[in-house]
């Protein structure tokens, strides 16, 4: 086991720790990845429950999502792929909190974030006075599909992607390494706590 693996299965772990604190990986929901400096990535083992996350239920898969130990990865690995595939990202993290799986399904096709100060958490905004688009998919079972879906928007999408909503199912947001997508999970959160409230829908 490579220094570097154990390095980022020991922050995903407590990165999985901190978001189960803040109610926002119940039960056995969400999954988190890291990509390793030889091209394969650090994932959650399916299944496992993420505020008590051990290294040993971090796992290895190629860049194509496949395993590299015989154990089964996170059925939602195809979307990390899709991810690391379009961006530079070198973390994907997938929380499902309340706020999020709520506007996934009050609002249809995308959530406008526009004038919040704290749009400057995302790299590149360094004014208020922008809006953000935050895509919004429908779940689908099928996750090849669902991650093409997905690749389709980016490709035509000539504005940065920062992160988006699955329909009932949370969100997935990433970054150069797992303490800036924690970021960008900490200000989505932020965001979409703002939103509900002015909906009339939080307290």
């Amino acid at each position: 086991m490579s220094d570097d693996f154990t390095q980022r299965a020991t922050e995903l772990v407590e990165a999985g720790r901190f978001l189960y604190q803040r109610g926002m990986v119940p039960a056995t929901s969400g999954n988190f990845s890291a990509k390793l400096d030889d091209g394969t990535l650090a994932v959650t083992v399916s299944g496992r429950h993420k505020g008590k996350l051990a290294v040993a239920d971090i796992m290895r898969v190629n860049d194509k999502g496949e395993s590299l130990d015989g154990r089964r990865p996170s059925a939602e690995t195809l979307l990390h792929v899709q991810i690391y595939s379009r961006t530079n990202a070198r973390s994907v993290l997938h929380p499902h909190s309340v706020n999020a799986t709520l506007l996934s399904k009050l609002t249809t096709g995308h959530l406008v974030l526009q004038d919040y100060e704290l749009l400057k958490a995302f790299p590149g905004v360094d004014t208020h006075e922008c809006r953000v688009t935050v895509p919004i998919f429908n779940n689908d079972q099928n996750i090849g599909r669902l991650a093409d879906q997905v690749d389709t928007y980016m490709t035509v999408q000539p504005e940065p992607v920062f992160g988006y909503l699955i329909n009932g199912h949370g969100f997935y947001t990433w970054g150069e390494n797992i303490e800036s997508a924690l970021r960008h999970v900490e200000a989505f959160e932020f965001l979409f706590e703002c939103e509900m409230r002015i909906r009339g829908k939080s307290k």
